[in-house]
């Protein structure tokens, strides 16, 4: 309990440093990020890479709070739902404007959660499905819903329901919604507090102030504060630290664990781990065969259930976590609404690890390939330590390191075997995670290949569900319907480990992962 007063306090002296100190405005924030983005369109994206780029972009209706367990105003300052539960009216802030000073309507909304709630519209175009039409008048927007949908104001402050601008939309070049959406991403344009300056791919990124942005800091004057945010692109998890020492940068991201002690002790760096909703697994490759056709053992229920009790997960947060980490038990975190707390997990167990292999068609062991990111420390420490645990069931374990891009790409294209992966929530809702891992129809359950038709049953009622234990009842089964088939290998859910230089203030990353610059400022 120590350890969470401590991240607890850290995160609300983030978010209230300006009462203790002025604001310096001005000033170009560097930050060190370990991939780049791919494409900022908000609507056919679901890497982190882009979204927590795009939560800087654009912006929502609503918007999660700082806790990331609820909602608060957005570009809506109000809104309500009728007592039937199936329509929800907003009221738009007055003055909206986009980044280019346009103004920022109810149409333009109307038409934005109309492309965003298109079956095809991406990955999460499910969380808007319970719309069925959207009505603009004036100030005022109305959803009329098909059912009750207990997780529509979430869904509204999710990065996929961000508004943009249509006019500017359907301008670009393109024959479809996806050449025009690939050649508005690459000059975006919304209502966020920064705006796309310049981006030279693989290298920096720079995002400058929207001087357009509705919100007040608290000057009283519109935020953000920083004239300008560049992002380096530094996938070296070392050099990212050396940098941040020698002042090059006044951010970095993803600090490995191991290396939280040593930052901690710094004069130079303020060492902070966010809260989050962050789990940590290795995707596995469920399909009877592989792209190349070869024959692929984890098709093999017991296979991955041996695999995941032949999992140290104890030994594993002490060497990759360092002590921070927490055992995953379910795929999603322990901090995400309708976890069930009763689920078990895999404890290690060796012996029944090699019971079920031995059960299996695959009793003499097999060689596997994971698909690790290049340069991450964590990503050697954890699959070092899997090499030696799994060795003993006869798994040789074979690591391919590869560059963040490459391996999105490989692992979209369902061209893996394992792959190293996390996952933080955007919504403090059950229904994304499950819609994303649990759900063949969305991506094929995390590209996992992974099927059950009564999740998929139990998942249609939980979204039209109201009663909260009638929920959580669902909830549970299909945790546990998930846990037996054993998709994925379950580790630990970890902090957000964020590194910042001494005169860095207002800088938040919340547990849905967000990175918000927009409050943050440089103190001289």
């Amino acid at each position: 309990m120590k350890r969470l007063t401590r991240v607890t306090l850290t995160l609300a002296a983030a978010l209230s440093c300006g009462q203790a100190l002025a604001v310096t405005r001005g000033g170009q924030l560097v930050y060190g990020r370990y991939a780049d983005s791919l494409f900022l369109d908000p609507v056919l994206n679901d890497a982190n890479l882009d979204i927590w780029i795009l939560t800087n972009l654009y912006d929502t209706l609503l918007q999660p709070t700082a806790d990331g367990k609820g909602v608060q105003p957005g570009l809506a300052s109000r809104y309500s739902v009728s007592k039937d539960g199936k329509v929800m009216t907003l009221t738009l802030r007055a003055g909206l404007k986009f980044a280019d000073g346009s103004a920022l309507t109810a149409q333009d909304v109307k038409w934005s959660l109309d492309r965003a709630r298109q079956p095809d519209a991406g990955a999460w175009s499910s969380s808007l499905a319970s719309i069925s039409s959207v009505t603009a008048s004036g100030s005022t927007v109305t959803l009329n819903l098909k059912t009750p949908d207990p997780t529509l104001p979430a869904a509204l402050a999710t990065f996929n329901a961000a508004i943009m601008p249509q006019k500017l939309f359907t301008a670009a070049p393109g024959k479809n919604d996806a050449e025009k959406a690939k050649a508005f991403a690459e000059k975006p344009v919304g209502s966020g507090p920064f705006v796309l300056s310049e981006w030279k791919r693989g290298s920096y990124m720079v995002l400058k102030r929207n001087p357009y942005y509705w919100k007040k800091g608290e000057d009283g004057k519109a935020l953000p504060y920083l004239d300008s945010v560049r992002f380096e692109i530094i996938p070296d998890d070392n050099t990212r630290i050396l940098k941040l020492q020698a002042g090059e940068l006044q951010g970095a991201e993803f600090i490995p664990l191991s290396r939280v002690a040593e930052l901690r002790s710094s004069p130079r760096v303020n060492m902070t781990l966010f809260p989050s909703t962050k789990v940590n697994s290795i995707l596995m490759n469920n399909r009877p065969t592989l792209n190349d056709g070869t024959v692929n053992p984890l098709s093999d229920v017991k296979v991955r259930q041996a695999l995941n009790y032949a999992t140290n997960k104890q030994a594993l947060i002490q060497v990759v976590t360092y002590g921070t980490g927490k055992e995953m038990k379910s795929y999603m975190s322990s901090t995400t609404p309708l976890f069930d707390a009763s689920q078990k997990g895999y404890p290690y167990d060796l012996a029944k690890a090699k019971s079920l292999l031995a059960a299996s068609k695959f009793k003499n062991g097999f060689d596997v390939t994971v698909l690790a990111t290049s340069g991450s420390a964590d990503d050697l420490a954890l699959l070092t330590a899997l090499q030696q645990m799994w060795g003993a069931l006869g798994v040789r374990l074979k690591i391919e390191q590869l560059d963040a891009p490459t391996k999105t790409a490989r692992y979209r294209a369902n061209d893996f075997q394992m792959r190293t992966a996390a996952w933080t929530n955007d919504i403090n809702d059950p229904s994304q995670i499950t819609s994303y891992y649990a759900l063949f129809s969305n991506i094929e359950s995390v590209h996992t290949g992974f099927k059950s038709a009564e999740i998929d049953k139990l998942f249609a009622q939980s979204q039209q569900e109201t009663s909260r234990v009638k929920r959580a009842s669902q909830y549970r089964t299909i945790q546990s319907i998930y846990l037996n088939a054993a998709p994925i290998i379950y580790l630990y859910e970890t902090p957000y480990p964020v590194a910042l230089a001494k005169n860095v203030r207002g800088f938040v990353q919340i547990p849905l992962g967000n990175n918000i610059f927009a409050g943050a400022s440089l103190e001289k």
